[in-house]
């Protein structure tokens, strides 16, 4: 029997990106049922009805909770993903897709209720929980991964192989940019991006901050945030413009700039790229990856019917496109779709390999297992990249105190002004 696959969260990334993986992994045999929670039925309604979708995935359907057809989509249900938990035969795979300051109790719930975990970057905002979600997977045999995908763009794979053999030299400036449309202003993100709650740079800068560790494995060590302040359509006031710098261990120094700003009238889907520069052996060297397109300009004869919509764009093919490979539908194809197949199949792969077991000895067996995948560095776990959690931790203590410096300690993890 295949394994069912819990979503929670049935907003822009399921639709954009978790949804269509899990959908072809179910096509190609090598998932079951598939499940997605959400606090309103309007949210699983509007998903299960996307275009997009049921164009790719003609054949296909999840569960949806709450049940949008018995009638209610307004009412709001934030507790029900526990009952979704509830239902779930042990460890499963549950994907945690909802805003930044929800993911500690619901992940905490999925490994109490023995299943495996996915969720969304970043993994929370504060080490301590992180520390807590460890031991909790720890004690009960459970991987946790951190859905990072850029690790999963054959350029970070490229950067991070020639860096491992020394080819760059030392990590000693670098700047990096990522910027989304301005019509995330006007999307579900007016409810929860507020100053209170998260920023610009803990929510798209964490990007930047993990691929500079994946590709140079070294730690961050202090930060500083300058945060704008800005409103959202309902009013809500959000830190929608944000310049961080991030300290490295040799004394390196990146600086990152993040918002909900690019126009919408611009080309790209957003604006984004890091350049990093090092030396060794007496010499120079650089790298220089821009992101936000590749190499693609399109001109056509009417406005593109999509929210910030252009005639003229110039789109990626490598985060996520649909292919049509002659059917039935579409097949997802890009560095987002491999990012989630390969943490959801982590988790099959350890329970495929420890199911014939005693328990005790199943236990572990899935802990010697995940010990492995931490070791070998590609998926990130609250134990092998808790320095991001210390850097969201130090940049919202920094950004809430007007950018002042907040320091990071790794013995034992924990910031300060």
């Amino acid at each position: 029997m295949s394994t069912p696959i819990l979503l929670i969260g049935g907003g822009m990334i399921a639709h954009d990106q978790i949804l269509p993986t899990l959908y072809q992994m179910q096509r190609e045999g090598r998932i079951g049922d598939v499940t997605v929670c959400a606090q309103h039925g309007r949210t699983v309604k509007a998903l299960s009805q996307a275009a997009t979708l049921t164009k790719a995935f003609p054949d296909r359907s999840f569960r949806p909770l709450p049940d949008y057809t018995t009638g209610d989509i307004d009412t709001c249900k934030p507790e029900l993903y526990k009952q979704a938990l509830a239902e779930l035969p042990p460890r499963s795979v549950v994907i945690v897709a909802t805003p930044d300051q929800t993911h500690y109790p619901i992940v905490m719930d999925a490994l109490c209720s023995e299943q495996h975990v996915c969720c969304v970057k970043p993994l929370v905002l504060d080490v301590s929980q992180s520390t807590k979600i460890e031991r909790e997977a720890q004690k009960r045999g459970l991987l946790v991964s951190v859905e990072y995908h850029k690790r999963f763009d054959p350029r970070s794979q490229m950067a991070r192989s020639r860096a491992r053999q020394g080819l760059f030299g030392d990590f000693k400036l670098g700047t990096a940019v990522l910027m989304e449309k301005w019509h995330y202003r006007s999307s579900n993100f007016q409810n929860w991006f507020t100053c209170e709650e998260t920023d610009s740079f803990v929510y798209i800068g964490c990007h930047y901050v993990d691929l500079v560790h994946f590709i140079t494995g070294l730690n961050p060590t202090a930060v500083s945030v300058y945060g704008v302040k800005d409103r959202f359509p309902n009013g809500n006031e959000g830190y929608l413009w944000t310049d961080a710098r991030v300290l490295w261990e040799n004394g390196a120094a990146l600086n990152v700039q993040n918002s909900l700003s690019f126009p919408d009238a611009a080309p790209g889907p957003n604006i984004q790229g890091m350049t990093l520069y090092f030396s060794g052996r007496g010499n120079g060297a650089w790298l220089d990856h821009s992101d936000q397109y590749r190499g693609l300009k399109y001109s056509f004869t009417e406005k593109l019917d999509a929210p910030g919509g252009m005639q003229h764009i110039e789109p990626s093919p490598d985060y996520f496109m649909y292919q049509d490979l002659g059917g039935p539908g579409l097949v997802p194809w890009g560095y987002g779709v491999r990012s989630v197949d390969f943490l959801v199949s982590e988790a099959l792969r350890i329970e495929r390999e420890t199911a014939h077991l005693p328990v005790d000895e199943a236990i572990a067996a899935r802990r010697r297992l995940i010990g492995e995948i931490e070791q070998q560095g590609i998926v990130a776990t609250p134990a092998n990249s808790r320095y991001n959690e210390l850097v969201c931790q130090a940049g919202r203590l920094s950004i809430l105190n007007e950018g002042r410096q907040a320091d990071i300690s790794y013995d034992p993890p924990g910031v300060r002004l």
